[in-house]
């Protein structure tokens, strides 16, 4: 079976039928399903085309724009479970590939490997999902680099064994360019992406991802939320507010928030308060009080 055999038949039609009629039909089933939809179906079509091709998938975008949500969705689409790795400046190879550790058989001690993510999507057929790609030590990626082009290969460095990657494996990463701690990918390893740009979801479908993903179901407060969210982008665009103060992620939270507690004191807690600047938090919670009052 191929990958795109995998996947559900309203997801096929979005590649194989170039009626939009069907494919925006298709669409709106996706939307209305509890799963994470980009903005576009552009992005969804291209990524699951990717992937069916064996080629792996690079999300860029601001954060909390959904990008891990976009990867948890495609695993969904392919059936496939996702083994993660999260990087950051302490990533090894240990983290990747796995570790090894003193374990006890019939009272021997024996040296037993625990296999890591990259380890274990390979020899189960999985996909490998690898957040915060950028966050990583250039040197420690490299290590992965046979993984991620046409020999699907790696040689296990704490085993020496040669690991070939079965049949399903894919590869999603993410990144978020310029943030703090971050460092540009070397040209080798982005050329071995396809990239997909992630845009923040607006209108109808944030309306739709917070009916559908959070506690909040007054739909007068949820329509004021979607409207705070797009001016919350645009500001962000203006160079009035910095990107976190947009994130779909601290929005979602506010609306949680906010089936319980007043509006106002949701968006203090889930989004003005995680800005750096004073200036900021107010700015936000301007646009609060005009919008709730």
């Amino acid at each position: 079976m191929t990958q795109t055999e995998q996947l559900p038949e309203a997801i096929r039609q979005l590649l194989q039928n170039n009626r939009h009629t069907t494919k925006d039909r298709a669409f709106r089933e996706l939307i209305r399903s509890d799963l994470y939809v980009p903005p576009e179906q552009d992005l969804l079509i291209d990524a699951i085309t990717a992937l069916s091709m064996g080629k792996n998938v690079l999300l860029k975008g601001p954060t909390g724009s959904g990008k891990t949500r976009f990867a948890e969705t495609l695993s969904s689409l392919f059936n496939q479970p996702m083994f993660n790795v999260n990087c950051s400046v302490d990533l090894d190879a240990e983290s990747l590939m796995g570790f090894k550790t003193l374990s006890y058989e019939e009272n021997q001690q024996v040296i037993d490997f625990v296999p890591g993510p990259v380890t274990n999507a390979m020899k189960h057929g999985t996909f490998l999902y690898i957040d915060e790609i950028n966050m990583a030590k250039p040197e420690t990626l490299p290590l992965i680099n046979g993984v991620l082009d046409y020999r699907r290969t790696i040689t296990n460095p704490f085993t020496e064994e040669i690991i070939t990657a079965e049949d399903g494996f894919g590869v999603v990463a993410a990144i978020n360019e310029g943030y703090v701690g971050t460092v540009p990918l070397n040209e080798a390893l982005k050329n071995r992406f396809v990239v997909i740009d992630i845009p923040y979801l607006q209108g109808e479908q944030l309306k739709q991802l917070i009916q559908n993903t959070s506690r909040l179901e007054k739909g007068r407060t949820i329509d004021l939320f979607v409207r705070l969210s797009s001016d919350l982008i645009e500001a962000v665009s203006q160079g009035k507010l910095a990107e976190d103060a947009a994130s779909i992620r601290a929005l979602v939270d506010a609306c949680d928030l906010s089936a319980f507690i007043p509006p106002k004191r949701a968006i203090q807690r889930a989004i003005a308060d995680k800005l750096e600047e004073d200036r900021e938090k107010e700015f936000v919670m301007t646009m609060a009080e005009t919008l709730f009052g």
